[in-house]
């Protein structure tokens, strides 16, 4: 372990162009989400069905643990591209049923190891999935934990129920930051639907920074639209370079990898889609030319494309490798990737 801090902070000497006697900490901070993390039982008032071994899909306790080990396997190995053996301080995750799966997810050997906790509160989807949020207690140390709820409009449906805003706040690397974990309705509803819980998302993360101005805030989930779409854009302000972010908006480090390189976290009818994303406030952000470390910036973000998470053959080689397809069992992993961003720290 020794000698891997060493060469990783050579690495950060050679990339961040500082002083061969300064040592960095570096943070991994991810999201993922898990497609249909269900138990195998019904929750009262939820429609959960599909997921009961007598349901659609025969959901029983062999498929339940093989997901439950497939993600854990996935979860633990998220970051460790560059933090071998260390992987995320924080991730969010998105479609976990209940309470219940996160204990049984976060008992898997892959991260019990790590002895990762996690955050929830029980949402009011009909389907039943939540947002929820894991942590290593290493890292990250809770203050709060709240669920902001989705507000309809008078444009609305007001019976209209989705994931609320899962809000926590904590401490990383002795700095006080706030994790926003967030679903924005589906495709099958119009994207107003996006747009109103992006601009809601907006006020929430506002509402923390007036009362806290040095609190850092990433903004992450399946957001359900692209970083080029009004919901993300516009409504949330996530811009796509660090010199046009303002003091109200947000760095979307993933509009370029989309715009740009063409690629992304899930794929339809053949092209990529980058619904998963991790947005930061500007005092995450060093500006143009800038090289201060001596609070947690920014250094880099990727997509997690571990191989086993691709079909490797068949029509759909090249896709992601998801759990059922077609009514088959594939004893996959999620219709999505999982995304990564890495913070430094100058010691």
């Amino acid at each position: 372990m020794k000698q891997k801090l060493v060469l990783l902070t050579f690495m950060l000497t050679l990339v961040l162009g500082t002083s061969a006697q300064k040592k960095f900490s570096v943070y991994a901070v991810g999201f993922y989400n898990q497609e249909n993390l269900f138990d195998t039982c019904h929750d009262e008032g939820k429609k959960d069905y599909d997921f009961l071994p007598s349901g659609s899909y025969h959901w029983d306790g062999l498929k339940y643990s093989h997901k439950l080990h497939n993600m854990a396997r996935a979860l633990s190995d998220m970051g460790t591209s560059t933090l071998p053996g260390v992987g995320c301080a924080i991730i969010g995750l998105a479609e976990v049923e209940n309470a219940k799966v996160l204990t049984d997810l976060t008992n898997q050997p892959e991260l019990k190891a790590r002895n990762y906790q996690f955050c929830h509160i029980e949402g009011p989807d009909s389907r039943g999935i939540d947002c929820a949020m894991l942590y290593n207690p290493q890292f990250f140390t809770v203050d709060s934990v709240s669920l902001v709820p989705y507000v309809p409009t008078e444009k609305q449906d007001s019976g209209f129920k989705t994931r609320g805003f899962l809000t926590v706040t904590g401490q990383l690397a002795g700095e006080p930051v706030a994790v926003i974990v967030c679903h924005l309705p589906s495709r099958f509803s119009g994207s107003y639907y996006r747009e109103v819980g992006a601009a809601q998302v907006k006020v929430l993360k506002d509402s923390l920074l007036v009362a806290d101005p040095t609190r850092k805030i990433f903004v992450m989930g399946d957001m359900n639209d692209d970083p080029t779409n009004r919901s993300m854009h516009e409504a949330l302000g996530g811009k796509e370079e660090i010199a046009m972010v303002g003091e109200n908006d947000m760095y979307n480090p993933w509009y370029n990898i989309l715009a740009k390189q063409g690629t992304g976290t899930l794929m339809y009818q053949g092209s990529w889609n980058l619904f998963d994303q991790i947005l930061l406030t500007p005092n995450l952000l060093n500006p143009k030319g800038s090289k201060d470390y001596r609070t947690l910036k920014y250094w880099k973000n990727e997509i997690q494309r571990m191989p086993y998470l691709f079909q490797t053959e068949g029509a759909y080689k090249g896709s992601t490798k998801r759990t059922t397809a077609g009514g088959v069992w594939l004893d996959g992993f999620s219709d999505h990737l999982p995304v990564v961003v890495y913070l430094v720290k100058e010691q």
